[in-house]
Order: C-alpha cells, then sequence, then structure tokens
C-alpha cells in the first residue's frame, strides 16, 4: 500500500473510518480529524496573554506560534487526528461533596491514574496500527504535554464545542472527558468543525465560578481559576481568593457540575481513573496529617503529584480555614503552626484566624 501523503483518495478515507474503529478499540469515545490551520484561535490566545490571565503559566506564552500552528510544532503535519476519552467515575460523589465542609474535594480528573501516561500510550498505539497498515511515516502524539490548543482542535475536528467556560462540550456526552492528539504528515479526509455553539443564553458556569473566573464568554482569568490557584500558582495564595475556595484542595469542577449538558455525562469505562485511597471521600484533617513519604506514596502516579508537598499543606490549610470549625480542625492547624515551610506557615495562621483562635 501506498504510504505517507502519496495515498489516494479512496484508500485515505477507508484508513480514515479504520482509525475510528481502533480508536474505539483502544478505548476513546470519539476520533475525529482537523486541519492544523487554526486561523482565529491564534488572536484569541494572543489576546488572553496581552491581558495576562496566565498569570505564572509561562509556558503558555513561550514557544511562539507553535501553539496555534501544529505545522511548526511537528514539521510535516497534514493531520491532527483528535480523540476524547470519558474520565469521571461511577457514583463518585460530586455536587454533594461541596457542601461537605470537612471533607476535602479533588477534582475529578486527578482521583485516579495520571491520564497522560495511559493516553498518550493509546494514542502512540493507534499510531503504530497505522504504520502496520501503512508503513513508516512521520507523527506525534500529545497529552496536555506540549504547546497545542488542543480544545480549538477539538473543536475543529467535531468533537463538540468551546462552551463558556472554556470546556469542550459534547451534546451527549457533557465536558468530563480528556483530550489527546496525534499529529501526522498524512493527508487525510477532516471533519467539519461543531457547527455551533449550544450555550446560548445559559451562564450557570460563569454565576457558579466561586471566585468569579469567568471573565467573559469563553474566557477565564486564570489568576482567579481555584485550578490555577492550587496547582500552577507556586506562592501564597491571594488572600482574598481563599474564602472562594471552599474545600477544594486540588483543581475545581464547579463551571461543569453546574453545565445542563453534564447530565448526558457517561460513566468512565477506564479502570484506571478508579479513585485511590479513598481520596474522592478524605477527610481533610486526615489528609493535613500526612508527612511527605505518605503524600508521596498515596499520590504515586496520579496527577495530585504535581502540585507536591508544600502546596498540598498549603492548599489544605487553606481549606482548613473555611472548614466549620471543630477541635479536630484547630489540633490539626495547631500541629502544623511551626512547619519547615515559612508558606504553609502563613496559611495556617490564616486558617487560624478564620475560626478566631488566638
Amino acid at each position: 500500500m501506498p504510504t505517507n501523503s502519496a495515498l489516494p483518495s479512496p484508500v485515505r478515507q477507508q484508513l480514515r473510518e479504520q482509525i475510528k474503529v481502533w480508536g474505539r478499540e483502544l478505548g476513546f469515545q470519539q476520533i475525529g480529524f482537523a486541519d492544523p490551520d487554526l486561523g482565529e484561535h491564534e488572536q484569541h490566545l494572543q489576546d488572553w496573554l496581552d491581558a495576562g490571565y496566565h498569570g505564572e503559566m509561562d509556558y503558555m506564552a513561550s514557544h511562539g506560534t507553535k501553539r496555534s500552528r501544529p505545522e511548526e510544532l511537528v514539521e510535516g503535519t497534514r493531520t491532527v487526528i483528535t480523540a476524547r476519552m470519558d474520565y469521571l467515575p461511577a457514583d463518585v460523589e460530586t455536587t454533594r461533596l461541596l457542601s461537605q465542609g470537612e471533607k476535602a474535594y479533588i477534582s475529578r480528573y486527578a482521583l485516579g491514574r495520571d491520564y497522560h501516561k495511559l493516553i498518550r500510550k493509546r494514542l502512540t498505539q493507534l499510531a503504530k496500527k497505522i504504520e502496520a497498515e501503512i508503513g513508516a511515516y512521520g507523527y506525534r502524539a500529545f497529552v496536555d504535554s506540549a504547546p497545542v490548543l488542543e480544545r480549538a482542535l477539538a473543536m475543529r475536528s467535531g468533537l463538540g464545542w468551546v462552551g463558556k467556560n472554556t470546556m469542550v462540550i459534547h451534546p451527549k456526552a457533557g465536558s468530563f472527558f480528556f483530550l489527546g492528539e496525534v499529529m501526522v504528515e498524512l493527508d487525510l479526509p477532516k471533519d467539519p468543525a461543531y457547527p455551533k455553539d449550544h450555550c446560548g443564553s445559559c451562564n450557570a458556569c460563569q454565576v457558579a465560578c466561586p471566585t468569579q473566573a469567568i471573565v467573559g464568554d469563553k474566557i477565564v482569568d486564570g489568576r482567579r481559576c481555584i485550578s490555577y490557584l492550587t496547582i500552577e500558582l507556586k506562592g501564597s495564595i491571594p488572600e482574598a481568593l481563599r474564602p472562594g475556595i471552599g474545600n477544594r484542595i486540588f483543581g475545581c469542577d464547579d463551571c461543569q457540575l453546574v453545565c445542563p449538558w453534564n447530565r448526558f455525562t457517561k460513566p468512565t469505562q477506564e479502570s484506571d481513573f478508579t479513585p485511590r485511597h479513598s481520596l474522592d471521600s478524605a477527610d481533610l484533617v486526615d489528609l493535613f496529617l500526612w508527612d511527605e513519604s505518605t503524600f508521596l506514596s498515596k499520590t504515586e502516579g496520579t496527577p495530585i503529584r504535581r502540585a507536591g508537598y508544600e502546596r498540598w499543606l498549603r492548599n489544605i490549610a487553606v481549606a482548613l480555614g473555611n472548614a466549620p470549625t471543630t477541635p479536630a480542625v484547630i489540633a490539626a492547624l495547631k500541629h502544623r503552626e511551626n512547619a519547615p515551610s515559612e508558606m504553609v506557615c502563613e496559611h495556617v495562621t490564616w486558617a487560624l484566624r478564620q475560626h478566631t483562635v488566638e
């Protein structure tokens, strides 16, 4: 069979359909095919950066135009194969847990195995199936790990529309899914961009955001976003934003939990996304008493490792400051009053003040 972009049209169409079949066999709920030209999305990114909404996420501003021009990131890219995989575990608590101030809320995507490794492996397997079919060709797989405008590519390949909360939303699956891409030098038939934005006049996500981070239609001020504050931010969390964090210690799902389209969310079929160590319903006090070795052991192979132990304690201190006043909460905070980290101590002091304890 001819290789690379020299494939005749009927063969390219046949290969495209076969890739979709392989994708389903590898656990993806949908496969799309996008043109690498992202057009207006490049200016949207630049406007967002110019406004400073990326905060300390300097990587969003680096790499020049590679983020919006896939052919510059991977030379020879003719098509971007996009994929989505559901991640919400069945029967896991979501909204109700947010009202239980003594409990820790961890973004539901981070409860199980780190998705980067799992999805990249599956995408690489998909790419190798193509290689076995047509011979050697150029490709590179990505999962939230390089300068890629993955949500724009998802929309351009028909996987859904970008909602007001900047999440990709599918009308029959909601938004609780991961995205991944394979950039290939093959010129495969493209999917049409998702035809319509179905958010309409709904602004539930904007109203529900605990820190008012959604500042416009499809515009999130990252500096106010709880996911940024608890994961990306390296220093102290601004005091004015701490009360809004509530009991969220790693990430935030509020803008998705209130989205009407997520009533169509499908439970994940991936056992690797099953919550580990009861992190879907853990007590804040128990987590705050973990030493570093316990933290490293309990979070091994999960996305939570990204925050590191110091920020883990910082985040829980804030959540304990927002928790109901109990002897256990006060004792846990006092246990960390003289922590080796000045940042942790500062957040503990703040938390104790919220309970009017001198």
